[in-house]
């Protein structure tokens, strides 16, 4: 392991390695995520046109893949997980 990776905070490493292309927006809205086995509540804390990060109470019952759907008006959008915190996931569209 390089003395890069270990000087940066977890958070500044996830944002180097996702290579955002579109920055991300705070909107703190509240959702949920959607799999064949049930369904999570979430906060989306911020979005952008390629991903979202998501407040989530336990991030290792999240599936892989799953529907972000947004309460405000019932959209749904196939994403994918890209990393993992303690509260938090973050996560691709398809």
């Amino acid at each position: 392991m390089g003395r890069f990776y270990r000087s940066l905070s977890i958070s500044t490493y996830q944002r180097f390695m996702e290579g955002r292309a579109a920055p991300r927006k705070t909107v703190l809205m509240s959702g949920a995520i959607e799999f064949a086995g049930g369904t999570i509540n979430c906060l989306v804390r911020n979005i952008s046109i390629s991903g979202a990060a998501l407040d989530v109470s336990n991030p290792l019952d999240i599936p892989e893949r799953f529907n972000l759907v947004f309460k405000a008006d019932g959209t749904h959008i196939p994403c994918h997980v890209i990393w993992r915190q303690a509260d938090q996931i973050g996560v691709a569209f398809d």
